[in-house]
């Protein structure tokens, strides 16, 4: 995440919200849950938020609006290749299972499915193979885009202010104990002083 954290800082503002949204984009349109790290990149992008590099309230409308339509595009392509989506026997029975998911708890599947990071890239495929109608797969993937986008964004920023925090506080002790140390040395030095002068 630090990587991440470092790379995104060193970009500029636009830049930022191209590449965040992008993440979120392609983590759920195109299965890419597991390599790449959209979530992390909001997180992130929540922190930068916090550091001035980028507005919060875009950031989460860019975010959202990337969360929204990457499912969209996942939905499709579960829609248009269910048969390659299925593939042999063993992994039939398993799409199978999770259409049967889909089609019993749709709604509840396509909303929680936002906040689980497998089900992420998983579940709008499925709703599109299970033939979920769009209108409801719309109502629901976006009620999640828009509760995660935000949510990821505002804790980011909350996680760059308590760092911020953290940081002061840390100068500040650091600054104590210096003082401290400083303090003590010239006690010390000052008893060794008065010794060897009465001894």
């Amino acid at each position: 995440m630090s990587a991440l954290t470092h790379w995104l800082s060193e970009l500029s503002g636009p830049v930022v919200y191209v590449v965040v949204a992008a993440l979120v984009f392609a983590e759920d349109a195109f299965f890419f849950g597991f390599v790449l790290p959209g979530e992390t990149a909001v997180i992130v992008g929540g922190v930068l938020a916090r550091q001035g590099v980028v507005d919060p309230v875009w950031l989460s409308v860019a975010v959202v609006l990337a969360a929204i339509a990457g499912d969209g595009v996942g939905y499709e392509i579960g829609r248009r290749l269910e048969p390659r989506l299925i593939g042999d026997r063993r992994r039939a029975r398993r799409v199978e299972k999770a259409r049967d998911l889909v089609r019993r708890r749709g709604p509840a599947a396509v909303f929680v499915g936002r906040f689980i990071a497998f089900l992420r890239s998983f579940v709008p495929a499925m709703a599109g193979a299970s033939e979920m109608p769009y209108r409801r797969f719309l109502l629901y993937n976006a009620l999640g885009g828009l509760l995660w986008g935000v949510g990821n964004v505002v804790l980011g920023y909350v996680a760059g202010a308590a760092y911020e925090r953290a940081e002061s506080l840390v100068g500040r002790t650091l600054a104590l104990v210096a003082a401290l140390l400083v303090i003590v040395a010239l006690v010390v030095w000052r008893i060794r002083r008065h010794r060897e002068r009465n001894s």
